[in-house]
């Protein structure tokens, strides 16, 4: 079987997203029972085909000359967790959309391609999402590195957030920051109503 790395990033994407929204649909009473299986269903799915290196790296922006260079491999690791976290939040409200995306197109020596999908809900008004990937030089792999929701980037809104808590207080607070936000228990969008 092909690897969803092994294809075109438009390809490897769509793969991707129907592999974990299968997966999320039919654990969904599970999920219902127990939140926190969202966390292992993106480190399960998602995780491999995210470039969170990267991702982590972009988010410091500037700043990255800044921290201290023993600092980088704790923060890129809770930056890891941060995203698994934040992915699970952003799927807990996944309830059986459908997901168009757009049409597959050839890649010549493209290195970078955004590949745009909308969420679409009966019940709600479409949402248009991107994903931005790269691909590395070395292992030839398409990663994703963002995630771009209704015109808004995951990684320049973690950015913004970021940037002043860096300046003020260091990275230390940053990584902090992220382990309070890892620490709380998922709650479903369903199970909200019933507390």
């Amino acid at each position: 079987m092909i690897q969803a790395d092994e294809l075109n990033p438009y390809e490897m994407i769509q793969v991707v997203a129907n592999k974990t929204f299968d997966r999320i649909k039919s654990e969904q009473p599970e999920i219902e029972k127990n939140p926190e299986l969202l966390r292992t269903i993106m480190e399960e799915e998602l995780l491999p085909h995210i470039d969170y290196n990267f991702s982590a790296l972009k988010v410091l922006g500037n700043n990255f000359k800044k921290v201290p260079k023993d600092k980088i491999p704790e923060y890129i690791s809770v930056f890891r967790s941060y995203l698994i976290t934040t992915y699970s939040i952003a799927l807990s409200y996944y309830k059986n959309q459908q997901v168009e995306f757009q049409p597959t197109r050839e890649i010549d020596d493209e290195t970078a391609v955004t590949v745009r999908a909308i969420i679409k809900d009966p019940n709600r008004p479409d949402i248009n999402i991107s994903f931005k990937l790269r691909k590395n030089k070395r292992t030839n792999e398409w990663k994703t590195y963002d995630m771009v929701a209704e015109g808004i980037s995951m990684l320049s809104s973690k950015q913004s957030e970021f940037e002043a808590i860096l300046r003020k207080d260091g990275i230390q607070a940053v990584i902090d920051l992220m382990k309070g936000a890892i620490a709380k228990p998922l709650v479903l969008e369903s199970n909200k109503k019933d507390s």
